[in-house]
């Protein structure tokens, strides 16, 4: 029988997420891919430093510990725009690093996003913000990683305990409020949340990342989990009743909410010692990305060109 992935929570990850390969990067840049691909095999046997989402790899695989079934919960693949002969490295890092990853696709430069769909990920983590707009687009939850530094999101690194943070609108949710906020301002939002306070908000592309983060928790107590989630909104009080009646319409947990009415949010996911934060509008990844590992989710009218 083929192996399977079953139920396991499935996160797909470029390289440029999980090593530091800016040096790479800046050579191939200015010289091309062939210098690009000559330097990655001369230093092959040389492991790469840890990238900006490092930390939260490696405690997603830390997961795998906790779990009390004999079958691990969590599968983290490597999806890449390297070739075969320049991912060697990758591989030899990821083995250094002693990170449990055996499942990969090298892309030899293009898009990989349609090994997101065959690889049925939960969520898609790159560097390429076009890579990730792709994935969007074919309907998986994916971010473009913009912390400047693989320190940030690690105060916590030594915990086990994997905490997520999320925006709202455009991110867990779709952008129908945001929408009407954009175009019409904020007294025109307030009232129309109110007046659908009782009608749950649509899914937006994280929904189901999140049911899958919570099917997990629901295998612990809430004492004992190994995950926390939280909601951080720049959404005000009057605006919150719709929020928490969409996700008890959905029967998904979120662990705490932050409703900040407009307050800039790097300080409170700070607060919060979030191993990740995920938002749809770059202001607010500006803000939190020098405290947290940091996903922008180039989704929803925040982001149309």
């Amino acid at each position: 029988m083929p192996a399977s992935l079953g139920d396991k929570l499935v996160v797909a990850i470029s390289s440029t997420a999980l090593f530091d390969l800016s040096e790479s990067q800046r050579i191939f840049e200015e010289q091309g891919v062939d210098a690009y691909s000559e330097y990655q095999i001369k230093l092959e046997d040389e492991p790469l430093a840890p990238g900006a989402a490092f930390g939260l790899v490696k405690k997603l695989l830390k997961l795998n510990e906790h779990n009390s079934k004999s079958t691990p919960r969590v599968e983290v693949i490597l999806i890449s725009r390297n070739s075969a002969d320049t991912g060697l490295r990758v591989f030899n890092s990821i083995e250094e690093h002693k990170l449990n990853i055996s499942r990969a696709a090298f892309t030899g430069g293009r898009n990989p996003y349609q090994y997101v769909s065959a690889f049925n990920a939960h969520l898609f983590l790159s560097t390429n913000p076009g890579d990730v707009r792709k994935a969007l687009e074919s309907g998986y939850a994916a971010a473009t990683i913009v912390s400047k530094s693989p320190a940030s999101g690690n105060t916590r690194a030594d915990n086990s305990e994997l905490k997520f943070a999320f925006d709202g609108d455009a991110v867990i949710f779709s952008d129908e409020a945001e929408k009407i906020y954009k175009k019409q301002g904020l007294e025109a939002f307030l009232a129309s949340e109110k007046s659908a306070a009782k009608t749950p908000l649509k899914g937006g592309p994280f929904k189901n990342f999140l049911a899958a983060l919570h099917k997990i928790q629901e295998e612990y107590s809430q004492n004992d989990c190994p995950i926390r989630t939280a909601l951080v909104t720049a959404r005000s009080t009057p605006a919150y009743e719709r929020v928490v009646r969409t996700l008890r319409s959905w029967d998904i947990r979120i662990d705490e909410a932050l409703f900040l009415s407009g307050l800039s949010k790097g300080e409170f996911l700070k607060a919060f010692d979030a191993d990740v934060f995920f938002d749809d509008q770059q202001e607010h990844c500006s803000s939190a990305q020098s405290l947290v590992a940091t996903g922008h989710v180039p989704h929803g009218v925040a982001n149309e060109e």
